[in-house]
Formats: C-alpha cells, sequence, structure tokens
C-alpha cells in the first residue's frame, strides 16, 4: 500500500511474511498464493506491499538462480504484490515449534549473517518495482548480549562496514539504493534506541541505520517521542519501522493479571519482559520467568515481547501498548517530513496466541491480517497521508 505524504514523497505500508514460516522458494510462492493475494483481495486493493521473509535458503536459491528470481518477480507481479522491504533479522528455522534464543544466531560477529544479508541485498535490488529505487532491510541488532565479548563487537563492526561497501557497489552496478536496519530488541546487546546510538555512530555510513520495532520500543518502556529525536540528532537514519505492539499489564501483582498472562506464555518465541522502577529497568529473558516467583518488582507495570494483533487488544485485565505505536508513527510520518518511508506491521505471533484468539482457518487469518493493515491505513489517513491506488 502507497500513501502520498504531504511534502509530496511516498510512504510505503506493508506486512511481513515471517507470519507465514516458509524455509524454501516453493514456500515462498505457496505464502503469495495463499496469503498475501488473499489479503489485498479482502483489502479491495489492486496492489499490496509485502515485507518479505526469506529464510537462508529460499534467498540462496533465488541469488543463485537468475530464473528463479525473475521468476519470483513476476509471480508477484502477477498476484498484485510489490516488494520494498525485507525482514533479514530470523535466518532459518523461524516456524519451527521452538524458537526462542536460535532466532538471535548467526549474529553479526559470524561470517554467515554478513553473506546471508548480502544475498538478501542482491534480491531485493532486483524485487524492487520498476518506479521504486531505494530498498531496506531490518536485521538482528549485532547479537544477544551473552558471549558478546569486544572480538566479536571488532568483528561485527568490519562486518557491517564491508556489507555498507557492498551497498555502495550494489548501487552504482543497479541504481538500486539500499539500507540495512538494525532492529533493538530487549535482550540483545543493542536493546534501545540509545544502546544503537554508539555502533551506529561509530560506523558511520549512511547505509547502516536503525529499524524502529513499536512493540521493543513498548517493551523497554522508552518514550518515543525522546527515542526518535535523539535518532534524528545523531543522524542516524531511520531506515524503517516495524509497527507492532506488546503485552502491557498495569497490575501485575494481582493473580488475576498474572492468570491472564500466563495464558501467553507459549513454548515457541520467546517474550522478554520488563518494568521500570526507581532504579531503572529490570526484565527477565521470558514470559515465564517473570511469573516464576518474584523474579521481577510487580509493584508497576509489565510488558512482554509479545506481538499481539494491532485492532484487538487483549481482554481486560490486559491490553496492548497501541497508544505507543501512535505516539511513534506520529512522530515518524505526522511532521513536515517523514523520518522513514517503509512501514511494515509485523505480527508473527498470530498461531502462540491462546488457543482461543488463534484464527482456527486461513480465512481467519487473511481477515484478521487485513484487518491489522486497515486500522494502520487509518492511522496514516489521519496523520494527512493520502492512500494512493
Amino acid at each position: 500500500m502507497r500513501f502520498r505524504h504531504p511534502d509530496g514523497s511516498t510512504v510505503h505500508l506493508a506486512y511481513c511474511t515471517n507470519v507465514h514460516p516458509a524455509e524454501t522458494l516453493d514456500g515462498v510462492l505457496a505464502q503469495l498464493r495463499d496469503h498475501c493475494e488473499p489479503v489485498r483481495r479482502r483489502l479491495g486493493r489492486d496492489r499490496l506491499g509485502i515485507g518479505l521473509w526469506l529464510a537462508r535458503d529460499a534467498a540462496h536459491a533465488l541469488v543463485t538462480d537468475p530464473s528463479a528470481l525473475r521468476g519470483l518477480r513476476t509471480e508477484l507481479e502477477h498476484r498484485g504484490l510489490e516488494v520494498v522491504t525485507l525482514n533479514g533479522f530470523p535466518y532459518e528455522g523461524f516456524g519451527a515449534e521452538e524458537v526462542k534464543y536460535r532466532v538471535y544466531q548467526p549474529d553479526w560477529a559470524d561470517p554467515e549473517r554478513l553473506a546471508h544479508t548480502t544475498d538478501l541485498a542482491r534480491v531485493l535490488a532486483q524485487l524492487l518495482p520498476d518506479d521504486v529505487t531505494e530498498g531496506s532491510i531490518s536485521t538482528l541488532p549485532l547479537a544477544w548480549r551473552t558471549a558478546y565479548d569486544q572480538e566479536r563487537a571488532t568483528a561485527a563492526h568490519t562486518a557491517l562496514t564491508t556489507l555498507a561497501e557492498r551497498l555502495d557497489a550494489l548501487h552504482e552496478l543497479t541504481g538500486r539504493s539500499l539500507r540495512i536496519g538494525l532492529e533493538p530488541e530487549p535482550g540483545c546487546t543493542v536493546e534501545t534506541t540509545r544502546d544503537a546510538l554508539a555502533p551506529l555512530t561509530a560506523i558511520g555510513h549512511d547505509r547502516i541505520g536503525i529499524c524502529v520495532d513499536t512493540c521493543h520500543l513498548a517493551t523497554s518502556f522508552e518514550d518515543p517521542h525522546t527515542a526518535l529525536d535523539a535518532l534524528a540528532q545523531a543522524r542516524v537514519p531511520i531506515v524503517k519501522s516495524q509497527l507492532s505492539a506488546a503485552l502491557h499489564a498495569e497490575h501485575p501483582h494481582l493473580p488475576e493479571v498474572r492468570a491472564a498472562l500466563a495464558a501467553f506464555d507459549e513454548p515457541r518465541f520467546l517474550h522478554q519482559t520488563r518494568t521500570l522502577t526507581a532504579a531503572g529497568l529490570r526484565g527477565t529473558d521470558d514470559l515465564g520467568e517473570a511469573l516464576a516467583g518474584d523474579a521481577l518488582p510487580d509493584d508497576s507495570p509489565w510488558r512482554a515481547h509479545f506481538h499481539v494483533p494491532l485492532h484487538a487488544a487483549p481482554a481486560a485485565p490486559l491490553t496492548s501498548t497501541l497508544p505507543v505505536l501512535r505516539a511513534a508513527l506520529t512522530r515518524l510520518v505526522g511532521g513536515p517530513h517523514p523520518l522513514t518511508h517503509h512501514l511494515e506491521v509485523e505480527t508473527y505471533t498470530w498461531q502462540a496466541l491462546p488457543p482461543e484468539l488463534r484464527p482456527r482457518a486461513r480465512a481467519q487469518l487473511v481477515d484478521g491480517i487485513a484487518a491489522e493493515l486497515t486500522l494502520a491505513r487509518d492511522l496514516l489517513t489521519d496523520l494527512g497521508l493520502k492512500e494512493l491506488p
């Protein structure tokens, strides 16, 4: 979906296909047929943006077989879909029964991460629509915080610098300008936007910036205006923003609130949980840890890294951090000029919701994704953006 900003520039809105896990190119093609095109039709649109997730094997197949890449582009066009952004965070196995810490491997100190992201860039340069010259890729925020020493930090810095040089060369070769955004996430070396300032300033290349995920922003209790102003002041490019909402519990000391939270403690994904105290941010790596005993103080609100559907906040006594998303979006695209032109709805946890909230059929998932995109569209038009055909 495309929108015209009052300054005349185009803002792209997509939804991320990591909600439909697929490890192979055939799986990706099936996603387009079974999910993405039906979402477009459900919205009554001639064109729909998708934030494509390509696992390692799918990306490698495309970059080593030009005919396969041409075929994917043709399939996108045939189904009324367009790609200006990729989700390069998960490397493989995102549809496994247990993902948890595996999603952070390989990290940016490992050569595999550089090789995979280079493949993604080469693929995206060929998938961009003819009238679009700028693409974006979100990626792991360096590494999970453990076992990340100075040696690995140096290796990560070198890898990202090498990537920037490759993107410069790709721009010269294809005319397509691609940028990479580190996506701060609780528990990682770069947990907050503030944590991103030092490494990104050290790299000092405009092709390496940040991806602002509004669920992660909220989970870490970051104020959107303060965070985004700091990025602007540091001249860190906001490559893209993922529109998502976290799980919020206002009174975690109450037994009924604990019981409601426990329904979201599931085995597939990591749900880092945070609370803001007078002494600063406190947290656990997973929701189950927070609920067990006194791992976290419970006299102030808790937020958990659980991407809840944008249009459907959990039932009381829980809620979502949709207000944080609204505030961030206002700052991102509500001013005289957009701080980013790439927006991506990223609710990958539909099948990890409590059983009674999960879509039971493909059509229900299509309806849910369409409802999320409709909400995002309405937020954008309320900010003065005009939806384009």
